[in-house]
């Protein structure tokens, strides 16, 4: 054998030395595999990640969880795509685009499969019919907020023309922005809907009436990792699902991580849990709702980020392998 050879043998022997290490290590392993994980922003549907993070479900699973909130979602599917994170708890609609354009980008479990979000307007805005004028905030002009922000203001008689959308960031920042007075109006999920509410914004209604089916958040991976590492990534998935269960399982301690995380009091992180269950907004099984992603794929046509006439194919960008 050349010498040549010899280091291509080693190098492929490493690779699989490395991968074997890297499963066991997830699976109960003593050295803890690092996860890199990112977030939009700071709202109720990640409360299982970090009930999981606090409960120590994820260390449990032999993974050292690390949260980087992006407050923009092309970001972190480019933070995906580069392996700057490995997992990302983010909208579908990029890894739905870049899948069906022949990328590595996949959904590999749902999260949040309704809306939670009211539209809140300025003091001075009473009533959907004054929004004429009006400028929404949304956290990306390709993702979900602007289609549902156009289907909202369909729904109450306005034209495209008749208000304006701005990119901003997440429903944090367009808190921030309202009570500024830097946007009128903005979609925003509870508990911060109801900061608003005391706060003398107007609650306009809920959007889940306008879009009742509709997934908005999945786990989202890069295939070429998550293929690699399958071990980790199930480990993950595990490690989520009993954090989404740990809510019910738990209350108290689920209240004072979602206070913590999501900046708020006790009471109010309390009245997010219960509406977050009554509502239904978190899938219980993590499987991802095939009837939201239809109503996402639909509205990436609607929107010329799909061609026209792109049937609903879902085995093209989820991938179910991996959940537990």
């Amino acid at each position: 054998m050349t010498s040549w050879l010899r280091f291509v043998v080693g190098l492929v022997v490493a690779g699989g030395v490395a991968s074997s290490a890297l499963a066991q290590s997830a699976t109960g392993g003593s050295a803890p595999v690092p996860v890199r994980v990112a977030i939009v922003s700071r709202t109720v549907f990640y409360v299982p990640l970090w009930l999981g993070v606090k409960a120590g479900d994820f260390r449990r699973e032999g993974l050292d969880v690390q949260i980087e909130v992006f407050d923009n979602a092309e970001k972190i599917a480019d933070a995906l795509r580069s392996g700057a994170v490995q997992i990302a708890i983010s909208t579908p609609e990029t890894a739905i685009v870049d899948a069906l354009k022949g990328g590595n980008l996949r959904i590999i479990a749902g999260n949040a499969e309704r809306l939670p979000h009211f539209v809140i307007a300025k003091p001075a805005l009473k009533s959907p019919q004054q929004l004429k004028g009006a400028a929404f905030g949304v956290l990306s002009l390709n993702e979900g907020t602007t289609y549902l922000v156009h289907e909202y203001a369909r729904s109450v008689g306005l034209r495209e023309g008749d208000y304006e959308i701005r990119q901003v960031g997440g429903a944090p920042t367009r808190w921030k922005l309202l009570q500024e007075g830097k946007i009128d109006a903005g979609l925003q999920p509870f508990p911060l809907s109801y900061e608003a509410e005391a706060a003398g914004f107007n609650n306009l209604g809920p959007i889940s009436d306008v879009v009742p089916e509709w997934q908005f958040t999945s786990v989202n991976v890069d295939r070429r990792w998550a293929e690699s590492n399958r071990g980790t990534v199930k480990a993950f998935l595990a490690a989520l699902k009993a954090g989404t269960d740990a809510i019910a399982r738990d209350r108290n301690a689920a209240i004072q991580v979602a206070a913590q995380e999501l900046r708020t009091t006790p009471e109010l992180a309390a009245r997010a849990l219960d509406d977050t269950a009554r509502l239904r907004i978190l899938t219980t099984t993590l499987a991802p709702s095939e009837p939201g992603l239809r109503t996402v794929v639909a509205s990436l046509v609607a929107t010329q980020q799909l061609p026209a006439g792109t049937t609903f194919e879902p085995a093209r960008f989820i991938d179910k392998t991996y959940l537990p």
